[in-house]
């Protein structure tokens, strides 16, 4: 069955290698995962997942693989595999669950009960005191109020159920979520160039070899510099009014950042950029930095990255003292054509979701400035897409 199953999981567009189902096979060889499709769900996506932007792929063939396995709902719940459910029963109730069961004359009365119910009940029963439904007293079923009862699909009522049996739901994975500083770094790692710099503190190991070999086998042996990203990263974080919603998202893409590049600087700005940024919050009244030296300071291969909404008044865009904190001699526009052509490769990572940002005049206008399709979604495939439009040429 697992070869099938392997098999589906590739279909569905996991790249899952040979080496790593042999890897499942052989922890289901040691009992990892013997009588639970749960358990059995976690141990193949670890074994056979490497891309976490898969989970949605993985999730979709093993729920179509196994679909109406843990099935207990339909034509009245069909059979009960009493055995089993004994078992696990048993293996996870707690000391004061147990004591429960024994009011209703114990485990096996209970399940007995349940069964010759469910032989008996022809229709849905709902408010009922004996029969397997919602509301009520019964003892099976769910949202009611029985303190010692089995609680079959849905939601429990006063939460003393003393076992719950419901269908287990797997919710599929997807590339547009909302991200994460783990997500985050995975993502900021596309955006790569390695080159050896400063002191050579590393064993070449190959030139070792190469040079002892030559050296008539006295060993010959050569360092090297560290191999680093010299990628230089320039962000812009918009700070405060309609980005208060976003903070916690955009603390994590700064933190995974400043991680992730050797040579990294950020900086500040309300809305649109003008004359000056500033690095700390609690100073930018008195400790600006004029924007000038931010251009003068970087070279041009160093990638400039936006993170704001764009939502604003047309006017903080393309007017003169259009600032909604100072008088701006100069319109944003002008500044941010500045930054662009100082700065090749620019992108915006904004948080609104996309299929709001035709709504917004100064989205659109943003999006001009940048020119061709520069703006991304803080998705995780967004940030990818981002990463990959830095990297190109």
């Amino acid at each position: 069955m697992l070869f099938t199953f392997f098999a589906a999981v590739r279909a569905a567009g996991v790249k899952a290698s040979l080496s790593e189902f042999l890897t499942l096979l052989d922890a289901m060889s040691r009992h990892l995962a013997m009588f639970s499709l749960d358990e059995f769900y976690v141990l193949s996506r670890t074994a056979l997942v490497k891309d976490e932007a898969h989970y949605d792929r993985f999730d979709r063939a093993f729920s179509a693989y196994f679909k109406g396995v843990e099935a207990v709902t339909g034509e009245l719940f069909g059979s009960v595999p009493e055995d089993w459910l004994k078992k696990q029963f048993e293996r996870t109730l707690s000391e004061e669950e147990r004591a429960a069961i024994q009011k209703l004359g114990g485990l096996d009365e209970l399940m007995k009960t349940l069964k010759d119910r469910l032989a008996e009940q022809k229709e849905a029963h709902h408010g009922g005191s004996k029969w397997v439904g919602t509301g009520g007293t019964s003892p099976f079923g769910n949202s009611g109020a029985n303190p010692e009862g089995v609680r079959i699909g849905g939601k429990g009522g006063g939460g003393s159920a003393v076992k719950v049996w419901e269908k287990r739901e797997f919710k599929n994975l997807d590339d547009s979520l909302e991200l994460g500083t783990r997500n985050i770094k995975v993502a900021l790692r596309r955006l790569r160039k390695f080159a050896r710099e400063g002191m050579p503190d590393i064993l070449d190991l190959d030139g070792t070899i190469e040079g002892t070999a030559k050296n008539a086998g006295w060993l010959d042996l050569r360092m090297q510099p560290e191999r680093r990203n010299t990628v230089k990263v320039l962000l812009f974080l918009d700070i405060g009014g309609s980005m208060d919603p976003h903070v916690k998202v955009c603390e994590e893409l700064f933190s995974a950042a400043k991680g992730e590049f050797k040579h990294f600087e950020h900086f500040y700005f309300h809305n649109f950029v003008y004359e000056s940024v500033w690095k700390d919050n609690l100073r930018r009244h008195s400790e600006r930095i004029p924007l000038y030296d931010v251009i003068r300071k970087h070279t041009p291969d160093t990638k400039l990255v936006f993170v704001g909404d764009a939502t604003m008044s047309p006017y903080e865009i393309g007017q003169s003292g259009g600032s909604v904190e100072h008088w701006n001699e100069e319109s944003g526009a002008t500044w941010f054509e500045r930054l662009t052509k100082q700065f090749p490769h620019t992108i915006w990572i904004n948080p609104t979701p996309a299929e709001y940002w035709s709504h917004t005049s100064s989205i659109n206008m943003v999006n001009q400035l940048l020119g061709e399709n520069r703006m991304f979604p803080m998705t995780l495939k967004g940030l990818e897409s981002a990463m990959k439009r830095l990297s190109s040429k």
